[in-house]
């Protein structure tokens, strides 16, 4: 038998031994939910319930693997029965036996990323719609746009009005896509990640023998990261739960950050709206973070509106408190984590236990540079390195051909961006102008044009390129990155890619920063100093715990270092100034800015540049973060230090 006094404590215990009916559990950032949920399955287990009526409903296998793990050490039961896994996991195993019922063959295929693409593209074509115009979205945006919708219950009209509104004049087209390949997908029998969700709550809702035999079965229901389930998530569970109720939910509505992906926060805070007889339970014993971090965490998420009241508590001992570092600009903040971080290795921190986190991937672009100069190993969690990515190679394509028209590579990137330019007529272009002896001005001649397909758009390629090449020539370099942009890669991106307004925000930043440098080539040297380093290898932990981690604060969610930095602690980089325009914006970016928090063990740094750059110039207009801001003492307790106190000079 469990020892649950010794191995529990008290919150966890009640938890674990609570008796049957629905149960939500208000788990604090580092309070140990993961052993609740496994010791309850246990607990029940023990109790004589049969590991086959339980489901355990978890967001990756990993953690699936790891919770049946440690309950197989814990009782002698073959646990082989037991429903355990994601929600697709659980929700493909079941439609394996009735597909037939929702017009599939039990032996559908499920199609990837990629083949969902490719299908997609194969109904804009048969619907006879003319998308090489750049005028209708790309096969992969249709695709956001129909799953965002799947997820959230909400109007693929609405979607694009909201987010995609570049494209509203497509919305009947996209709308004939979406019906088209839904249909496609049933001829072929095959389903994509979403209809695994939306076919599993079809069929519940839609066949009555099914759901009271799924719903007979699961006597108890488990659900690891509550506030993380979308509405179809939510519905199906309901479904699942109606007969015996024994519905037991885990999570952190503080932590809810996933709305872009179609999470609904309003699953955890109304789950007792909808369960009235739910008994509540708060874990808020924190075994992580020192009592000086977690006191700043808890003064910021009270500012929320929306919430489930809760203080996270210390078991640790007094530690440093944060601290807030004001810096002159955005290159002292680079120079400032930096060097902190090579003086925190020299005082015995390993490499692996440090952490920068920001609200956006730009954020990081002058940190990495500095790192890289000075021989400082990192990883990158979110994303690929800055430099790295699709749009900035394509826009410094454009520069690298002002500054050196025998680039073959770069030539080759710019033309394969214009419609109706391949591999092959890249090829041809590239020959021709290779062989002229001024390459530069053999662009703007009449034979130029005759190496190109009509309707290419190398009218707009000749104007972009000469903006570009006068723009060089005086060094405004800044003014380079407006001019691409608004010579059709806006347009591009938007087509392209789901994020088009990050991306540009990305290139923007990247505008600002060549305001650094005098000339365009001193400039791109430098992006080759970042671009050439040898790519990163898969995560191996062994090999990067000698590494510092770089992440956005979303990617960083469920881990921990001893040491964080969150950089760009500034009013509209987080809040992320666009982000304050969704509905409850504001209340998920505190919540980001408290899972940032909860994130440190040991030490929390906060760095606020003091002033920020617009197109290439200084201007002091940067003021702290909201959150840094709600943090003044002005009615806190007397020991509290004030505000302006816990800066570093």
């Amino acid at each position: 038998m469990i020892d649950y006094e010794k191995e529990l404590n008290p919150e966890q215990r009640d938890v674990v031994q609570a008796a049957d009916g629905p149960i939500l559990v208000i788990a604090g950032a580092g309070s140990g939910k993961t052993r609740a949920l496994t010791y309850r399955v246990a607990h029940l287990i023990e109790q004589g319930a049969d590991p086959g009526h339980i489901l355990l409903a978890t967001f990756t296998n990993k953690a699936a693997r790891s919770m049946l793990s440690r309950v197989d050490t814990l009782v002698d039961v073959d646990l082989g029965r037991l429903w355990g896994g994601t929600f697709h996991h659980v929700g493909n195993r079941i439609l394996r036996r009735h597909a037939g019922l929702l017009g599939y063959e039990r032996s559908y295929s499920i199609v990837d990323s990629e083949d969902s693409r490719q299908l997609l593209n194969t109904c804009i074509r048969e619907l006879g719609i003319h998308a090489a115009d750049g005028t209708f979205p790309k096969p992969g945006v249709v695709g956001d746009i129909i799953s965002l919708s799947s997820n959230t219950g909400v109007a693929i009209e609405t979607i694009i009005e909201g987010r995609y509104r570049g494209f509203s004049r497509c919305i009947t087209d996209i709308l004939k896509v979406a019906l088209r390949y839904r249909i496609r997908k049933k001829e072929l029998s095959v389903m994509d990640f979403d209809d695994i969700l939306l076919n599993w709550c079809a069929l519940l809702t839609d066949f009555p023998d099914v759901r009271d035999e799924y719903a007979h079965q699961f006597r108890h229901i488990l659900v690891d990261e509550y506030q993380d389930t979308n509405i179809i998530q939510a519905q199906i569970l309901d479904l699942l739960a109606a007969r015996h109720r024994n519905l037991m939910v885990v999570g952190d509505d503080s932590q809810s950050i996933y709305s872009f992906r179609g999470a609904n926060f309003a699953n955890i805070v109304k789950f007792p709206e909808k369960y009235p007889d739910a008994k509540v339970f708060k874990l808020e014993t924190n075994y992580r973070s020192t009592p000086e971090i977690l006191h700043l965490a808890n003064m910021s998420i009270v500012n929320n509106r929306q919430q489930f009241e809760k203080e996270l508590k210390a078991v640790r001992r007094k530690g440093v408190r944060p601290v807030f570092v004001p810096v002159r600009n955005v290159l002292q903040q680079a120079d400032f984590v930096a060097q902190r971080i090579i003086e925190l290795v020299d005082e015995g921190t390993p490499l692996g236990e440090i952490a920068v986190l920001y609200r956006a991937h730009y954020h990081s672009m002058e940190l990495q540079m500095e790192l890289v100069r000075r021989g400082v190993p990192f990883e990158i969690r979110s994303g690929i390195r800055f430099f790295e990515q699709a749009h900035i190679k394509d826009v410094t394509a454009f520069m690298r051909i002002a500054a050196n028209p025998l680039d073959e590579i770069a030539w080759k990137r710019v033309m394969k961006l214009y419609q109706k330019i391949g591999e092959v007529t890249a090829r041809k272009i590239w020959e021709f102008v290779s062989s002229q002896e001024d390459p530069l001005a053999a662009v703007f001649s009449d034979e130029f044009i005759k190496q190109v397909p009509k309707a290419a758009g190398i009218g707009r390629f000749r104007a972009t390129l000469g903006d570009v090449l006068e723009l060089s020539a005086s060094n405004s370099l800044t003014e380079i990155v407006g001019v691409i942009l608004n010579g059709g890669y806006r347009d591009y991106m938007e087509e392209k890619y789901g994020d088009g307004a990050s991306r540009e925000e990305d290139l923007k930043q990247l505008s600002q920063f060549s305001s650094e440098f005098e000339t365009l080539e001193g400039f791109l040297s430098d992006l080759a100093l970042m671009t050439n380093i040898t790519e990163e290898e898969p995560y191996q932990p062994e090999e990067n715990k000698h590494k510092i981690v770089l992440s956005s604060i979303h990617q960083a969610k469920g881990l921990e270092w001893s040491v964080v930095f969150m950089i760009w602690c500034s009013e509209g980089m987080i809040p992320l100034a666009r982000a304050l325009k969704e509905p409850g914006g504001e209340d998920e970016e505190r919540r980001l800015f408290y899972v940032a928090t909860t994130r440190a063990k040991d030490q929390l740094y906060f760095c606020h540049p003091l002033v920020s750059r617009s197109r290439g110039v200084w201007s002091g207009d940067a003021v702290p973060s909201r959150f840094i801001a709600e943090l003044a003492p002005s009615d806190r307790e007397p020991e509290d230090l004030p505000f302006d106190q816990w800066v570093i000079r």
